[in-house]
């Protein structure tokens, strides 16, 4: 059993920095968001990055891959919603240093048709990640797999979105919904809200029609698609079981190796939109 404390987040009292909020967000279930979401999660953290997982699955999936049982899920993401709760009184400390997460019960799952006749519904979730401030480099939440008011939250609470896109022709016709939702999103809610890439998932360089798919969205997306691809291991699939992240459990398998390149690709982007932005504003 892996065993987790409440912790309550740090708080600078100088030279704040303000958290790079990503929704990892997929309407399609089983492409690997959870998956992506943990591991990322944990390759940032492994470089002293301070990490927070917003668990926004009602099934909760996040929270096992970091090892929190659901007899430790007291406060959640759900109370940190609708019930006015903190975000430090939200948290927890997962077992990889520098890594935090709200989590998530199948009591999230109400959510949406509690927040229905709510003001600024669509807000619920920005609004509580105003306390964050000072204390991440990075937020990540792991969105439930539909558009509903929850994605919507996480979207309008976001700076950028991270697809997971499974190498599957289904998966392409699900994007171009996505892609729409977010453009959506970005002219009525959240005008600063920007596609920080899509990174290809499951990947079996044996199946000729892998190939194909990646050649289709790299055609289409170009540089928005990560050149890190992650591929179908069995070690991963394993991983959450033991209440680990799969860079914990086996970090030599292939998976792993490709969620750390995956993250050393994520931060190179970063620091290249964050130079961009400095040239602009000059």
């Amino acid at each position: 059993m892996t065993t987790t404390k409440k912790s309550k987040t740090p708080t600078l009292t100088s030279n704040e920095k303000t958290p790079r909020i990503l929704s990892i967000v997929n309407q399609k279930g089983g492409v690997g968001k959870t998956t992506t979401t943990v591991n990322l999660a944990t390759a940032l953290a492994a470089v002293n990055k301070k990490v927070l997982i917003i668990d926004f699955d009602p099934q909760g999936n996040a929270s096992t891959g970091v090892g929190v049982e659901n007899t430790q899920r007291e406060v959640t993401s759900y109370d940190l919603i609708l019930n006015d709760v903190s975000l430090a009184d939200a948290t927890q400390a997962a077992a990889v240093p520098g890594l935090y997460i709200v989590p998530a019960t199948i009591d999230l799952s109400g959510a949406e048709i509690e927040m229905v006749s709510l003001m600024k519904r669509e807000y619920r979730l920005k609004d509580a990640l105003e306390g964050a401030v000072g204390d991440y480099d990075y937020i990540l939440i792991d969105c439930p797999p539909s558009l509903g008011l929850l994605t919507l939250n996480a979207l309008v609470a976001s700076d950028a979105v991270l697809i997971p896109l499974q190498c599957e022709f289904y998966a392409l016709e699900g994007l171009s919904h996505l892609m729409r939702t977010v453009e959506l999103v970005r002219a009525n809610l959240n005008p600063e809200l920007s596609i920080q890439g899509i990174v290809l998932t499951m990947y079996d360089k044996r199946n000729k029609f892998t190939e194909q798919i990646e050649n289709d969205v790299r055609q289409y997306f170009g540089e928005r698609v990560y050149q890190s691809v992650i591929p179908r291991n069995v070690r991963m699939s394993e991983a959450p079981s033991h209440g680990k992240p799969a860079l914990i459990y086996d970090m030599h398998c292939a998976g792993s190796k490709a969620y750390i390149q995956m993250a050393s690709e994520l931060l190179k982007r970063e620091r290249q939109l964050k130079k961009d932005k400095e040239l602009t504003a000059a």
